[in-house]
């Protein structure tokens, strides 16, 4: 069996609750794999806590989570020749990345917006100027019902990107609006939020493992 697969069986041997998003899982790795493996990107989005998980599943995305992901000769070669030193240090130390962007990041962006347009659209004018048909959203909402969150799904559906979701309780409004929706087995805001930490984090393992051999 693939070390892909094996960290999937892990975290439901771990937390056995999880066993019925198993296949749900799954079809989130598959489809931000294949995002990847055509050039596209990662969009991630939550509020309050779930905004706290969406910057760190950018950081395990963007650089080594448990892998070195040690760069490429020829892109180490091209940096050197560019300036030799400074190209040494880059080669050595860079690592490969898996293209990932927090929606929660940009303060100036989102206060700007939220005082001339409308504060539940900044997530949804992110996307519009962000998001191309080969990336995927991940969609993060302890509810399934964070308005700017089925918004921004809005806008990722009509310009063709893939969603999915990360929630709980039934899966809200957000279910509906999802290609595939994790919805963990919980109904209180944290124990939910105590449970999207293990299956995001399989997540990027599972990415990472298969992205970089």
């Amino acid at each position: 069996m693939s070390k892909v697969y094996e960290y999937l069986d892990e975290l439901v041997e771990r937390y056995p609750c999880l066993k019925i998003c198993k296949d749900d899982i799954n079809k989130a790795f598959e489809i931000i794999r294949d995002s990847y493996n055509v050039g596209g990107k990662l969009l991630v989005a939550g509020n309050g806590g779930s905004a706290a998980d969406s910057e760190h599943i950018v950081g395990e995305l963007m650089k080594g989570f448990v892998k070195p992901r040690q760069l490429d000769k020829d892109i180490q070669d091209k940096l050197s020749e560019v300036d030799t030193e400074m190209g040494k240090v880059l080669g050595e130390k860079l690592q490969g990345a898996l293209p990932a962007i927090a929606l929660v990041d940009h303060v100036a962006l989102s206060t700007a917006y939220l005082n001339d347009m409308d504060p539940l659209l900044g997530f949804a004018q992110q996307l519009y100027g962000y998001g191309n048909k080969e990336d995927v959203f991940l969609a993060i909402s302890t509810s399934g019902n964070s308005q700017n969150i089925l918004y921004a799904c809005t806008v990722a559906k009509a310009k063709g990107l893939k969603v999915v979701g990360l929630t709980g309780k039934d899966g809200g409004k957000l279910k509906d609006m999802c290609d595939v929706a994790i919805v963990v087995p919980e109904a209180e805001t944290f124990k939910i939020q105590e449970l999207h930490l293990p299956v995001y984090h399989c997540l990027c393992l599972m990415l990472e493992e298969k992205m970089f051999k």
